[in-house]
């Protein structure tokens, strides 16, 4: 006779049951709070050395701190998740970008704010976590577009709030923009406890705090190499002794998940074809959803008497890339139309193609403001599909208790794509420019150049979505549902 498993717990407290819609709503404005924190100072980005009373160098770490925090977080609050229950885990991300952002709004010096953007950045791990308790919490005939906008606010964030940004820093002291992060932080915990219903724990799993170290030491090492190496040189020593040193642990780190008996990341599971599939394919979508915003606005700010700028203010060339975030909310409910009715393999085509066809166009035509709108709208439209399509293959090809942490792995990925599509974007344009007076522009054939990257990053999605099975999800979902109850009969 077959032993019948514990159920899991259940944290918390229950409270009233609210409609799928409003619990939908309370994950997505989460999703777009942690997102925005990502870009919240991006506007800033040449003031810091001036506001902060530092150098250049230095102030990056405002950046790549939270990059590193969100990098760091995502898989291990995923797991922790799963553990100890979503909600909880998600509320205490909440909990650390309000703290962090209450450092940031009373400091004036570096040390502080980087602790506070770290702290910022690993919030990012509510995402992953969210779309695990909308499988936990909604209906199936609700959860493909509910997941569809979750998954998209991580794009959608980002892409709104740079404008954001920049308007509140052009007008008011900066201090404002950490002020709103915290309130924000808080109404969004606030939301999550009365509305989102608990989630299942399954606490007889040991979370495996040696691979989180491990992951979060070989994650450092390999991101830094990558944000801070054109500062401190491709070749240089600190840039090659962090991505030798990274990847050694990686690699032994991976040997050690494999035979843990229960990891951090179970790479078996991950080793299945479509999750290796979609997880590659979402370094390659991330990388060309970020790079509208790396070369757009230095596109748009540049001197048009350069013969390549477009000479628009902070504000205005930041306004530019809200078609992405814009489209890529419009466009959830389609993919999750299009996901359920074809497939996340054909939705996530479809991403790729749009993808592609974005940079064959900025190739081509990047002389008018209006060029600019429609990649960035195309951009919009690729990722939105591609990533409202991956945590549908994700959550189709893992166990039940896993899903957090297989989704922060994929968000970790997407992650690594932004990471990449930054630094290589970063290089292209300082390596191509022409001096005119005392300053660098960057020259055509250097925007061409991370186009036809962020181009080529399109077809690598493609190919590798291809190769995805292709038996679409609502034929998977009818069959178990119709043969479960049968086999239990």
């Amino acid at each position: 006779m077959r032993a019948v498993a514990d159920p899991p717990l259940i944290e918390g407290r229950r409270g009233r049951d609210y409609p799928p819609t409003a619990i939908t709503a309370a994950l997505a404005s989460c999703g777009l709070i942690c997102s925005y924190m990502q870009t919240l100072v991006v506007p800033l980005v040449p003031e810091w050395p001036r506001l902060l009373s530092t150098s250049s160098i230095n102030a990056s770490w405002i950046l790549t701190a939270t990059l590193l925090g969100g990098a760091v977080c995502m898989p291990i609050s995923g797991r922790l998740g799963d553990i100890f229950g979503k909600r909880r885990i998600a509320i205490f991300l909440l909990a650390g970008i309000a703290l962090g952002s209450l450092l940031s709004a009373v400091s004036s010096s570096l040390a502080p704010m980087i602790v506070g953007r770290t702290l910022q950045g690993a919030g990012l791990g509510v995402i992953p976590l969210g779309i695990s308790m909308l499988r936990d919490s909604l209906p199936f005939d609700r959860l493909g577009r509910s997941v569809a906008l979750m998954s998209s606010t991580l794009g959608v964030g980002a892409a709104v709030g740079i404008p954001l940004s920049a308007t509140v820093s052009q007008h008011h002291d900066w201090h404002w923009l950490f002020w709103a992060a915290m309130a924000l932080s808080i109404v969004g915990a606030i939301a999550l406890w009365i509305v989102v219903p608990a989630s299942p724990q399954h606490r007889g799993t040991r979370f495996d705090g040696f691979g989180a170290i491990g992951l979060a030491l070989g994650l450092s090492g390999v991101l830094l190499a990558i944000a801070k190496g054109a500062d401190w040189g491709w070749t240089d020593r600190s840039s090659l002794g962090c991505a030798v040193g990274g990847l050694v642990v990686l690699l032994f780190w991976g040997f050690y998940q494999w035979k843990v008996t229960s990891p951090l990341v179970d790479l078996r599971v991950c080793t299945r074809r479509p999750v290796l599939l979609a997880n590659l394919a979402s370094i390659a979508i991330a990388f060309g959803g970020f790079v509208p915003s790396v070369a757009l606005p230095r596109l748009l700010q540049m001197q048009s008497t350069t013969g390549v700028g477009l000479g628009q203010s902070m504000v205005v060339s930041s306004m530019s890339l809200v078609s992405t975030g814009v489209v890529m909310m419009a466009i959830s409910p389609l993919a999750a139309r299009l996901v359920t009715v074809r497939g996340p393999r054909t939705t996530l085509i479809c991403g790729a193609v749009a993808i592609i066809l974005a940079y064959v166009f900025a190739c081509l035509f990047m002389t008018e403001m209006w060029h600019t709108v429609v990649v960035g709208a195309l951009v919009g439209v690729g990722t939105g599909l591609g990533y409202s399509s991956l945590p549908t293959v994700i959550m189709d090809s893992v166990p039940d208790g896993e899903t957090a942490s297989a989704n922060g792995l994929n968000m970790l990925m997407r992650s690594i794509g932004t990471s990449t599509a930054s630094a290589v974007a970063a290089a292209l344009m300082a390596h191509n420019v022409v001096t005119v007076g005392s300053d660098d522009f960057t020259t055509a054939m250097g925007f061409r150049f991370v186009f036809a990257l962020a181009g080529s990053a399109g077809c690598v999605a493609l190919l590798l979505v291809w190769f995805l099975p292709r038996q679409p999800r609502v034929h998977r979902r009818r069959v178990e549902a119709v043969s479960v109850p049968a086999a239990d009969a």
